[in-house]
């Protein structure tokens, strides 16, 4: 028995089998679960890195700037299981130039992707899915880092993923009634595609390793992808609006 068996989980983020998002979906296929993945861009990529899992998962195409595939996102996961009791939101992008120490200099047309892409996008899934969960509940994760502070190199990424937490804190006031908590992992760094596509991400490498209490496996996954499981389960009915941290305890460490 596994803590999501008979559920049915849409994941969200799959780039490589380095992606946070690889990891929950096959650690929710071990514990029980129907996953279908989405995929943007290259979805011949994505379909390869599916056939790793433990077993086989549809790939979905997904612009999260895209309306018309919004729209259509029901119905073409419908094709697949016949609703949803999870989704995980692993989408996230900033342009080079919104990263790096460039903060002060960000042209706006830039800023507005990364805010689209990094924190509206979950509103825009949460609400593509609704129809596909508003009968039995269920569970909405995203991924966050840590925006309580303002890190180096991070930049409007840094304000995208505040923007991320507030979001979360309004689509769990807002979906509460149709029984969907909404709720954040927010992982320390992990050398996925994503995290060493910032310039200075090594800074975080180094900074992990001296500060976290418990220590820090850059190249470790599995923590962070269980803490998602967990909050797909039914192990957590009551919670919702929350960030869990899976960080080796930086977060709550002072200087």
């Amino acid at each position: 028995m596994g803590i999501l068996d008979g559920k049915r989980v849409l994941v969200t983020g799959v780039l490589t089998d380095s992606s946070i998002a690889f990891h929950v979906a096959r650690i929710a296929q071990e514990q029980g679960a129907t996953v279908v993945l989405t995929g943007f861009g290259r979805l011949s990529l994505v379909e390869r890195i599916a056939k790793r899992l433990p077993a086989p998962a549809p790939v979905i195409e997904l612009d999260v700037t895209n309306v018309e595939q919004l729209e259509s996102l029901a119905d073409r996961v419908g094709e697949h299981v016949d609703g949803l009791d999870g989704v995980v939101h692993g989408i996230g992008y900033a342009p080079g130039g919104a990263l790096g120490g460039n903060f002060l200099n960000t042209p706006w047309n830039e800023v507005a992707a990364a805010l689209e892409v990094s924190t509206y996008s979950l509103k825009a899934l949460a609400m593509a899915t609704l129809p596909l969960m508003r009968d039995g509940g269920g569970a909405i994760v995203g991924m966050d880092f840590d925006a309580s502070v303002a890190w180096p190199a991070y930049d409007w990424m840094g304000v995208a993923k505040a923007g991320l937490e507030s979001c979360t804190r309004y689509l769990a006031r807002y979906l509460g009634e149709y029984g969907i908590r909404v709720n954040l992992m927010a992982a320390g760094p992990l050398r996925t595609i994503a995290a060493q596509s910032i310039p200075g991400f090594e800074q975080f490498e180094t900074m992990w390793h001296q500060r976290a209490p418990l220590g820090w496996e850059l190249t470790n996954h599995e923590p962070a992808a269980r803490a998602c499981v967990a909050l797909l389960s039914d192990w957590f009915p009551a919670t919702t609006g929350e960030i869990v941290h899976v960080d080796g305890g930086v977060h709550a460490m002072g200087g």
